[in-house]
């Protein structure tokens, strides 16, 4: 493997992984938070908020790079404030992470609110008259019995990271070393004569992975499934 991939594409894979690895871990909590929330919650709004959970899987992707842009930019509202604190994401790879993190939320999401939806509230209830306060109840009842989604939704968002190109080429472009991920190393590979070869090993580890993902996550699911169903 070493040998097969060149410098330019193992800093592709590398860096890859990085964002997709950060992306992730950040929006779990958060993930598992809104989640619950859609899943066991009733409040005003909150069909706009699901509604807005999963725009990112049916706006452009450029059109949610642009908006990040336009929000996080070293001149937008939020971004200009951050740049004084010294935290500039446009044109960083951390940038990358927040742009891939908010196009592989809903997949997170999805997958842990119909886990949520499928424990049996009474279990909850039961916990809960037996003086077991809320947060309780969730930590012990809730979370592990909803551990198959939590484990699937959080791989299949690092696979939807690891391959994220539109919002991330908008928000932080195409800078080797720093922004360039698999996905925008195979679209330089491409507009260059010869890139062709470096183009096609990279496509195949972008599908050795995304496959890799999509059975580790239906695996550990079925088997975290089974140990908390005491199978």
């Amino acid at each position: 493997m070493t040998d097969w991939l060149g410098p330019e594409e193992w800093k592709a894979v590398s860096l890859s992984l990085r964002v997709s690895f950060w992306a992730t871990l950040a929006s779990l909590p958060l993930g598992i938070l809104t989640a619950y929330a859609l899943a066991r919650w009733s409040f005003p709004g909150k069909q706009i908020v699901n509604g807005l959970v999963h725009l990112p899987l049916i706006l452009p992707p450029v059109v949610t790079g642009y908006l990040l842009l336009l929000v996080l930019g070293t001149r937008g509202p939020v971004g200009s404030v951050l740049a004084d604190w010294g935290l500039v994401f446009a044109f960083r790879w951390t940038g990358a992470a927040v742009a891939a993190a908010i196009m592989a939320f809903p997949l997170m999401v999805r997958a842990i609110r119909l886990s949520i939806e499928a424990v049996d509230p009474k279990l909850e209830e039961a916990s809960a008259t037996l003086g077991a306060a809320p947060l309780w109840v969730f930590f012990t009842v809730t979370l592990p019995m909803a551990l198959p989604g939590i484990v699937a939704g959080t791989i299949l968002a690092f696979a939807k990271a690891m391959g994220e190109f539109g919002a991330t080429i908008t928000f932080v472009s195409n800078i080797p070393g720093e922004t360039r991920t698999i996905p925008s190393a195979i679209y330089a590979f491409l507009q260059v004569p010869g890139g062709e070869g470096s183009a096609m090993k990279l496509v195949i580890v972008s599908v050795v992975v995304a496959m890799g993902a999509l059975l580790l996550s239906e695996g550990i699911g079925r088997r975290v499934a089974a140990r908390v169903g005491g199978r």
